[in-house]
């Protein structure tokens, strides 16, 4: 997709009603340091248009970004900071849980999980409450320019283990640095939106890590 226009159009709390909107969107998701900003501004060619914090949980709002009139590209708050409050923690996960329930307009969710790490205990929480609102998540590993090549099929293998994923699902490796991965995710979004994506697991996989790094 040619991204011509880019707009911060609605922002929600956890007291506020979801919004009932007329565009499709696709939401993202994932842990608080996982580089969900940095992905959302590679993914509207903008440098730092969704804001990527020092502080990681400073974000607690669902941020609706309108992409050239014909589709929001939605921003869910960051979860599993530990320096957050349990009852901030509760707050969060029912403001994302009932977006999922109750947006009319939502096509596809993609979860980000760390290359680098297993998934964590929230990103399995996470994953679950996806699929059971009736997605089957598009899995971003990011990160991907922080391991060695020959790290990156068996940190996959890991990702995919941990959170249970069908063989069909689809996991697509990204780095925000070298943005390896982002026409690839690009693709989904645009059949998500617009027609019917082109699934297949080991395609998101080979594709993403071709010329991958061999950085520790």
């Amino acid at each position: 997709m040619v991204i011509k226009n880019v707009n911060l159009e609605i922002v929600i709390g956890v007291t506020s009603k979801i919004p009932e909107t007329t565009l499709p969107e696709v939401a993202f998701a994932g842990k608080s340091n996982v580089g969900k900003s940095s992905l959302i501004n590679a993914l509207m060619r903008r440098k730092s248009y969704a804001r990527i914090s020092s502080q990681p949980g400073k974000t607690q709002t669902i941020n609706f970004y309108n992409i050239n009139d014909i589709m929001y590209l939605v921003d869910l708050p960051g979860y599993g900071y530990a320096k957050v409050s349990e009852s901030v923690k509760a707050k969060w996960g029912k403001m994302i849980e009932k977006y999922l329930r109750t947006s009319k307009q939502l096509k596809q969710v993609f979860l980000l999980v760390d290359i680098r790490h297993d998934p964590s205990a929230n990103d399995k929480m996470m994953y679950d409450w996806i699929v059971n609102n009736g997605f089957r998540p598009v899995i971003v590993a990011t990160k991907l320019d922080k391991i060695k090549r020959s790290q990156v099929q068996k940190n996959i293998k890991a990702i995919r283990n941990g959170l249970g994923l069908q063989k069909d699902d689809i996991l697509i490796p990204f780095s925000s640095e070298t943005k390896q991965g982002l026409e690839q995710l690009w693709e989904l979004v645009d059949g998500y939106v617009l027609g019917s994506p082109d699934e297949g697991s080991e395609e998101g996989i080979d594709e993403g890590f071709e010329e991958g790094s061999d950085k520790a």
